[in-house]
C-alpha cells in the first residue's frame, strides 16, 4: 500500500474535515481532553491515568483481513474500557484514498484524540500529518503497512525474513535443486518486493534451483489462478512453487488439483482456503510451510500506545515474530467452519505482548 507523496494535500485537508466522512463509527462512548504536548518523540505523556480517546485510521476496511483486525481491536478496546484506560474509540476508513486518510487524521488532530492508530496507505505521504499529530501531543502507533517516519511507534513483521524463511524451507524440501515458479504480489508493492528480496537471497545460494517464471499477481484468487495456470502451462515440469501470499498459494494448489497433476511443495500464508486444501491433500503427501501477517499487530499497537502514555519506555520499532504453520500444527489453524477468505491465527499471549512493548 504505497502512494505518491502529496504534501500539498496536508495544507489543503480542511481543518473542518468531515469527522464522519468515510468513517465507521464503532464507538462514540464519551470524549476526553487531549493529551498534553510532550517532548517524548512518540507524543506520549508519562504518568497520566486518564481514560483515552482512541481512533484508528485505516486505508481500507473491506478485505476480510481488515474485518478480522477490526474485530480483534474492538475486543481489546472493550477490555481496556473495562479497566478504565480507554474512554472512546472510532474507526476511520479512507476507502483506498490516501488524501482522504490524511484529511481524516487532520480531523482527529483537531478533535484532540489522545491516540491515533494507523494502517497506512502510503509509506511516505502520511509522514507530515502524523508528525504534526505527534507535535500536538498525540501518541501515534502505526501497524501492518508502515510509514517511514521515526517519530511514531511502528509495529510490524519482517517481510524480508518472511521471504527468507519460506524460501529456505522450499530449498531444503527440494534438496537444493529443481525448477520452481515464483508467485509474487503486484510489482512495485513494498510488501511483495521485500518478501521477494528475502527469497532471492536464499535462492541465489542454490544454483541448481531454476526459477522458470516469476509471476506477479493481485492477492486475489481469481487473477492469481489465471496467472499461475498460464505460467504452469509453459513450465509443466516444476518441482515446487514459491508463493508469498495465501490466495496465490491457493491458486497454485487449486490448479494442480483440478488438472490432476503431481502435488509439489508450495509455500504459503494463513489464507483459510489454502489451509483447508492443504489439510485435505496432506494425506496425499502435499506439504507446505506458511506464515502470517497477524491481525494482532493492531492490538500490540494499541497496547503500546496506552503503555507509552502511562509511562512505559515503549520501543519505537516493534518487530513481531512471524508465526510458522507446518504439517504438524496445521490443524490448529485450518478452520473448516470459516470462509475461505478468512485468515485464522492463534492468539498471542498477553505476556508476549508485554514483552514486545517493553513492560
Amino acid at each position: 500500500m504505497t502512494g505518491t507523496t502529496r504534501r500539498a494535500l496536508i495544507a489543503a485537508a480542511a481543518l473542518g474535515a468531515l469527522l464522519t466522512t468515510g468513517a465507521c463509527n464503532v464507538d462514540s462512548g464519551g470524549t476526553t481532553p487531549s493529551g498534553a504536548a510532550s517532548s517524548d518523540p512518540s507524543g506520549g505523556t508519562a504518568g497520566t491515568a486518564k481514560a483515552l480517546k482512541v481512533g484508528w485510521s485505516t486505508i481500507y476496511l473491506a478485505p476480510s483481513w481488515m474485518q478480522q483486525t477490526l474485530k480483534m481491536l474492538e475486543e481489546d478496546v472493550a477490555r481496556l474500557k473495562g479497566e478504565g484506560k480507554v474512554a472512546s474509540y472510532e474507526t476511520f476508513n479512507a476507502n483506498g484514498d490516501t488524501s482522504q486518510q490524511i484529511a481524516q487524521i487532520q480531523a482527529m488532530i483537531q478533535q484532540k484524540y489522545d491516540v491515533i492508530l494507523v494502517d497506512a496507505g502510503s509509506s511516505t505521504a502520511l509522514n507530515p500529518v502524523l508528525e504534526q499529530a505527534v507535535a500536538q501531543g498525540i501518541t501515534v502507533a502505526n501497524f501492518d503497512s508502515l510509514v517511514t517516519s521515526d517519530k511514531v511507534i511502528r509495529v510490524g513483521t519482517d517481510q524480508v525474513e518472511w521471504g527468507k524463511m519460506t524460501a529456505q524451507w522450499l530449498a531444503d524440501k527440494l534438496g537444493g535443486k529443481g525448477e520452481i515458479i515464483a508467485m509474487n504480489g503486484p510489482a512495485g508493492v513494498a510488501v511483495s518486493e521485500e518478501r521477494w528480496k528475502g527469497a532471492e537471497e536464499v535462492f541465489k545460494k542454490y544454483p541448481d534451483i531454476k526459477i522458470s517464471a516469476n509471476v506477479h499477481s493481485e492477492y486475489n484468487l481469481a487473477p492469481a489462478a489465471q496467472a499461475f495456470a498460464s505460467a504452469y502451462s509453459a513450465h509443466p515440469n516444476i518441482t515446487g512453487v514459491f508463493s508469498q501470499g495465501g490466495a496465490l498459494s491457493a491458486a497454485a494448489l487449486q490448479t494442480l488439483v483440478k488438472q490432476d497433476k503431481k502435488l509439489v511443495p508450495i509455500t504459503g500464508e494463513n489464507y483459510n482456503g489454502f489451509l483447508k486444501m492443504w489439510a485435505d491433500k496432506r494425506k496425499e503427501g502435499f506439504s507446505s510451510l506458511s506464515t502470517a501477517q497477524p491481525n494482532y499487530l493492531s492490538v500490540i499497537a494499541l497496547e503500546a500506545a496506552v503503555a507509552k502514555i502511562g509511562g512505559t519506555a515503549v520501543p519505537m520499532d516493534i518487530t513481531v515474530p512471524l508465526p510458522k504453520i507446518t504439517d504438524d500444527n496445521l490443524d490448529q489453524y485450518a478452520k473448516q467452519d470459516q470462509p475461505d477468505d478468512s485468515y485464522p491465527i492463534q492468539p498471542i499471549p498477553q505476556s508476549e505482548i508485554d514483552k514486545l512493548i517493553g513492560k
